[in-house]
């Protein structure tokens, strides 16, 4: 596949598996808009990665302002192909030992504001007939395996994954979205004792930005193998 005519935005692309998935697109020829919650972040995320990659800010605390501020993005750099949702934030605690607000706060950045980059996004995707979104989610928020996480990261990426296979149907083939579990990685959110480096934890999520027309849609991967909800 010729991906150097598109174009993606990676949110959280200054660090940890951001990016990584975004060094990764870009070495595939993606040019790559690399978003952070300041221009200092995401201007050197840009110059880390490369010649194909530009810095832009998106700060995700306000998920009306995120839309507002994604077709901004889209506007002044031009059509927006592929999308990782990959900023979010793990609060941790268990039970209702979490309160209300650090709840709210892990919903407006992990799946309000991820909703608000598709709601920017993909329309325009849809009419041009080609775009590939990935929100990256994670084992703690599947049914299957228990929700075991920090409650809030858990709660939300569930959240997450019900946007992806919720939207699917609407977006169609020609746009398609997935759900993608990293594994556990080395990053400041996984820690030191993680099993896989950064660049591991984004090979599926990259696959699945680069899928082929017949690719799937709609589906929650790890290791690019299709798992439960």
């Amino acid at each position: 596949m010729d991906l150097t005519q598109r174009r993606a935005l990676v949110t959280g692309a200054n660090r940890g598996i951001g990016l990584a998935i975004a060094t990764a697109l870009a070495n595939r020829g993606v040019h790559v808009l690399a978003a952070a919650r300041t221009e200092a972040r995401a201007d050197r995320a840009a110059h880390e990665i490369g010649s194909g990659a530009t810095g832009v800010r998106l700060s995700l605390d306000d998920p009306g302002e995120v839309r507002r501020a994604t077709a901004a993005i889209a506007e002044e750099h031009g059509p927006i192909d592929i999308l990782v949702n990959n900023a979010a934030i793990l609060t941790p605690g268990s039970g209702v030992g979490v309160s209300v607000e650090e709840l709210s706060e892990s919903m407006n950045i992990n799946v309000l504001s991820a909703y608000a980059t598709i709601h920017a996004i993909a329309p325009a995707m849809k009419a041009r007939g080609w775009g590939r979104i990935v929100n990256l989610s994670s084992g703690w928020g599947s049914f299957d395996e228990g929700l075991s996480g920090p409650v809030a990261y858990s709660v939300t990426k569930a959240a997450l994954n019900a946007v992806t296979l919720a939207l699917a149907p609407a977006l169609g083939p020609e746009v398609k979205i997935n759900s993608a579990c990293p594994g556990w990685v080395r990053t400041r959110m996984g820690g030191l004792g993680a099993t896989l480096s950064p660049e591991q934890g984004a090979d599926t999520p990259v696959w699945l930005a680069t899928l082929p027309d017949d690719g799937p849609t709609g589906g929650f991967f790890r290791r690019r193998t299709l798992i439960e909800w």
